[in-house]
């Protein structure tokens, strides 16, 4: 459903993860760039040089040849000169008019989990498109995406994550389902000085687990608990992982602590992180989804600060 890809890749195999995770999510005539971003400015420690930029660009350009002759993969080569690669992939996706990006995870992140670098993070923010992280690991044989999780509160921004799902879904014929989490808010019991009752927590579940059994075609989940918490535990089950993020762009309000913030160091399959436009822009679907709210729960959007 994804028809102008960008991939950002440098040496490391992040680049190949991600690589694979775009050919699952591409449409049948999708357009596929592969990025790679260099230090477009010299630095006077290595010297300043009016060839030192010549010399990256050089690297770069063989390093995405060498890549895509490797891995197969039918795209376009893109070196772009930037001071970040988060600045540089922000500037690729805007030119390109990008309806996805997709990043491998930092080389410090554990096999099969993802995880954005700070730099990359910060950088990311207010991109115009969704963002897909591959796990650390996954060109190794992953699986085929047969089952596309998405978390739901009934919330706007998990009403896009959940249309963009159902379209995915359909073209990857993938099983769907959803999980709401449920917390209670840290002040609610304060004045009390008492936790919730477990009949009181009991309801709050059934509540949520009906909250998506409405949803047509969805397998049902609830559980409670932090909502980055229980949707990491539940990535375990699922090929893919989608996410709706308030903000202006997908990684949104990653520095100030949200739910896709933390999924984006704790989940164990590939990611998807959507904003409310950017999930338009992607599914072009209706999300009448959203018509079937109910009171939301503790953890309303993207927010856990």
């Amino acid at each position: 459903m994804f028809n102008r890809i960008i991939i950002g890749v440098d040496e490391h195999d992040g680049g190949r993860d991600a690589i694979e995770l775009a050919r699952r999510l591409a449409g049948a005539n999708a357009t596929i760039t592969l990025v790679c971003v260099y230090a477009n400015t010299a630095a006077t420690w290595r010297g300043s040089s009016p060839i030192y930029e010549p010399i990256m660009l050089q690297h770069a350009q063989d390093l995405l040849t060498n890549l895509r002759r490797e891995t197969a993969v039918d795209a376009t080569l893109r070196p772009i000169g930037a001071t970040s690669p988060g600045r540089g992939l922000h500037a690729a996706a805007e030119q390109a008019n990008a309806d996805l990006l997709v990043v491998g995870s930092s080389r410090r992140g554990l096999l099969g989990r993802v995880l954005l670098g700070a730099d990359t993070r910060e950088a990311l923010n207010g991109i115009p498109c969704p963002v897909a992280i591959a796990p650390a690991g996954y060109a190794r044989g992953a699986a085929a995406i047969s089952r596309i999780g998405v978390g739901y509160n009934g919330d706007p921004e998990s009403a896009h994550a959940l249309a963009v799902a159902r379209r995915l879904a359909a073209d990857l014929r993938a099983d769907l389902s959803a999980l709401d989490a449920v917390e209670v808010s840290t002040c609610t019991f304060a004045a009390a000085c008492v936790p919730p009752s477990v009949d009181f927590i009991d309801e709050m579940v059934d509540s949520a687990r009906k909250r998506v059994s409405a949803l047509p075609g969805v397998e049902p989940h609830a559980s409670y608990g932090h909502p980055s918490e229980e949707l990491a535990h539940y990535s375990e089950s699922v090929d893919l992982l989608v996410v709706g993020s308030r903000g202006y762009g997908p990684i949104g309000r990653l520095v100030h602590g949200s739910t896709s913030a933390s999924l984006t160091g704790t989940a164990h399959c590939p990611l998807l992180v959507l904003t409310r436009a950017a999930g338009d822009r992607a599914s072009g679907a209706d999300v009448s989804d959203a018509s079937s709210r109910q009171p939301q729960p503790a953890w309303a959007g993207d927010a856990s600060e």
